[in-house]
C-alpha cells in the first residue's frame, strides 16, 4: 500500500506541468497582434494613396471631356447693319444696303454692300477687312462742329510748289479725316477781292467742300444743299 501511494502522485503533477506549459506557448496570441498592425499600416500608407493620386485625376479629366458639350464659338458683333450710314476714306459718305456671302476662289466671304449716292456706285467690302480699310461710322456731332469751327479760320497756304500742295491735299480729303478735309476748304476758299482759282484747284476745294458737306448732311439730317448754305456761310463770315 505505501508504494503504489507514492509512485502515482510523483508522476501525473510532471506531466500536467509539461503539458500546461506547452499549451500556453503554442496557444500564446503575442505573435498575432504583432503581425497585423504591421501589415495595416502598410497598405494604407503605400497603396491607397498611390491609387487616389494617379487615378482620380484621369477620372475627372475623362468625365470633363465626355460630358462638357463643345463650345460654341462667340458670334462676333456686326460692326455696321443695314441702313447705316457710313464713310468710306476715298468714296466719302455711303450707305450700308445689305449684308450678303460671296464664294471668291473657293472661300466664303461675309460683304457689307455700301451704296454711294454721289458717285452712282456700289462697293463690297470684306466684313473682316472693314476696319483696316479705312471704313468708319459717321462723325460725331462734336466732332462735326469742331470741323466747322475749322471754316471760320484763317487760311494757311504754305510756299511750295503747286504740284506738292495738290499731292498734300488729295491726301488729306481722301483720308476721310473731317478735320482734314475741313483744312483743305478754309485753305482754298477764295473771298471777294481775292485771286482766283486755278482750274485744278478749284477741282479740289469743290472735291473737299462735297465730302465734308454729305456727311454733315448725314449728321445734321439735312439735304445736300442745306449743308452746303451752311458751309458757305461759315466762309463767308471767317
Amino acid at each position: 500500500m505505501p508504494k503504489t501511494a507514492a509512485k502515482k502522485p510523483a508522476k501525473k503533477p510532471a506531466k500536467s506541468a509539461a503539458k500546461k506549459t506547452a499549451k500556453k506557448t503554442a496557444k500564446k496570441p503575442a505573435q498575432k497582434p504583432a503581425q497585423k498592425p504591421a501589415k495595416k499600416p502598410a497598405k494604407t500608407a503605400a497603396k491607397k494613396p498611390a491609387k487616389s493620386a494617379a487615378k482620380a485625376p484621369a477620372k475627372s479629366a475623362a468625365q470633363k471631356s465626355a460630358k462638357a458639350p463643345a463650345k460654341k464659338p462667340a458670334k462676333k458683333k456686326m460692326l455696321f447693319k443695314p441702313g447705316d450710314f457710313v464713310v468710306y476714306p476715298t468714296h466719302g459718305v455711303g450707305k450700308v444696303t445689305s449684308v450678303e456671302i460671296q464664294e471668291i476662289a473657293g472661300h466664303k466671304l461675309k460683304l457689307f454692300v455700301i451704296s454711294f449716292e454721289s458717285e452712282r456706285m456700289t462697293l463690297r467690302v470684306p466684313v473682316s477687312k472693314a476696319t483696316t480699310s479705312g471704313l468708319r461710322k459717321l462723325s460725331s456731332r462734336r466732332m462735326m462742329d469742331t470741323a466747322m469751327e475749322t471754316l471760320k479760320g484763317r487760311a494757311r497756304v504754305k510756299r511750295t510748289m503747286w504740284s506738292r500742295r495738290a499731292q498734300e491735299y488729295e491726301a488729306k480729303i481722301n483720308s476721310g479725316d473731317p478735320l482734314a478735309i475741313a483744312e483743305v476748304v478754309r485753305d482754298l476758299h477764295r473771298k471777294a477781292g481775292q485771286p482766283d482759282q486755278s482750274f485744278s484747284e478749284r477741282q479740289i476745294f469743290e472735291s473737299a467742300r462735297d465730302r465734308l458737306a454729305h456727311e454733315l448732311a448725314a449728321v445734321d439730317r439735312i439735304d445736300l444743299e442745306a449743308a452746303t448754305e451752311k458751309m458757305e456761310d461759315l466762309l463767308k463770315a471767317a
